[in-house]
């Protein structure tokens, strides 16, 4: 199949409604802490509050969100300055005293969990960089050129954090390098940043070379520090909806590079083989882990599905299609995005459902916990609105 020109303009319709009127204002404004600033993102099916603690992750997730609404969608007064109170309760509340960042406070900010590793940092990055070109404020991008700094010094200095594990079965996961691709991507994007594409390059050709596995049609969750497949079974267990979250970063760049064809062509490679490996031909979705080998797998959630992949598979498989032409794109395209709106989205209440059985039927009804809140979802309706945008007017200039 082959969208037309009319789908596409039905497809930038729905994603813009759906982020405007149906999304965004599940969680904003009623998740504003109007007493102790940032936000109460821990909600059920109907906004109802379950928890009135914050992960620190999310808070940044959602000030990210507010700017770049702002700055791309329109100048609204209150997503800017809904914006700031997250920027001001990460900036006040969410640094230990040795500089690194908390993973879960209280609803005042007082610390409750701290991990290893550093994915509240890129978070708050992208958060303080998106904020500062929608203010101006240089105090905020100087504290994301900052943190981008800590982020990569963690990333390439051993030691400098706990190791999760011992020496004993080195290994490294995909998520480094490309978590750390797509901070750089939107620093480069919001108020810019000389390392950038320098590092981008780095951490395009670590994937490539370490996790992408041609000869079995495979992108590795992690692998031993050569790029070998450790043939245990946490070394051997793939998240799909990950890895084509990756294969999309990596059609963002080529996008970025004027379709640089070479990029194009890996992540096409990564989405098609993690599609393959990771959508579930009888009940539809994307699995959320499946064996390399096809053994069976640890996790007991293994064959649920969860919201985010497929918020990624959505974004990768139109970017694939708008970059490519391939029609199998756009056939992917439609399975993702028809399966994610008939099972996920409620259409009583706004948002989705985070968590389905493999039949698709809902396993639990919140909206917002430690891991999920107004991220995936938003960010996957304001891309694919953009996207749309963009070659819908490419297309008319013709």
């Amino acid at each position: 199949m082959a969208y037309t020109q009319t789908d596409l303009k039905d497809l930038h319709h729905f994603y813009s409604n759906q982020l405007i009127n149906d999304t965004v204002p599940f969680w904003f404004p009623r998740s504003l802490d109007r007493e102790h600033g940032g936000y109460l993102l821990m909600r059920d099916q109907d906004g109802t509050l379950i928890d009135d603690d914050k992960a620190v992750w999310i808070q940044g997730r959602a000030a990210w969100l507010l700017s770049t609404l702002y700055n791309t969608v329109e100048p609204r007064t209150e997503w800017l300055e809904s914006a700031k109170s997250g920027i001001d309760f990460l900036n006040n509340h969410c640094f230990d005293t040795d500089g690194r960042m908390f993973f879960h406070v209280t609803k005042g900010g007082q610390p409750i969990r701290k991990r290893r590793y550093y994915f509240s940092e890129t978070f708050a990055v992208i958060a303080n960089a998106a904020y500062a070109k929608a203010s101006g404020d240089e105090a905020a991008a100087e504290k994301a050129r900052y943190l981008f700094g800590k982020c990569i010094e963690y990333a390439t200095t051993p030691g400098l954090l706990e190791p999760k594990f011992t020496a004993t079965r080195p290994s490294k996961g995909i998520g480094v390098p490309m978590i750390l691709m797509n901070t750089a991507q939107q620093l480069r994007e919001t108020i810019g940043d000389p390392r950038c594409d320098e590092l981008i390059d780095g951490f395009i050709k670590e994937i490539r070379t370490d996790f992408v596995k041609d000869n079995i049609r495979c992108v590795m969750e992690q692998v031993a520090p050569d790029g070998s497949i450790i043939d245990h079974i946490d070394g051997r267990t793939l998240n799909p909806g990950h890895a084509i979250e990756g294969a999309w970063f990596i059609l963002h760049e080529a996008k970025h590079r004027g379709n640089d064809p070479d990029l194009i062509n890996l992540g096409c490679k990564m989405l098609d083989y993690m599609w393959e490996r990771g959508w579930d031909n009888e009940h539809g979705g994307i699995f959320y882990f499946r064996d390399v080998f096809g053994k069976p797998v640890q996790e007991y959630w293994q064959d649920m599905k969860f919201w985010w992949p497929h918020n990624e598979a959505i974004i990768a498989t139109l970017l694939a299609y708008t970059l490519t032409g391939d029609e199998k794109y756009a056939k992917w395209h439609k399975m993702a995005h028809d399966y994610a709106y008939r099972h996920f989205h409620d259409k009583k209440n706004g948002e989705w459902f985070g968590y389905l059985h493999r039949d698709g039927t809902v396993a639990q009804t919140a909206k917002g916990n430690l891991f999920k809140g107004p991220f995936h979802l938003p960010r996957q309706e304001w891309y694919c609105s953009h996207l749309l945008q963009e070659v819908i007017k490419t297309k008319n200039d013709l």
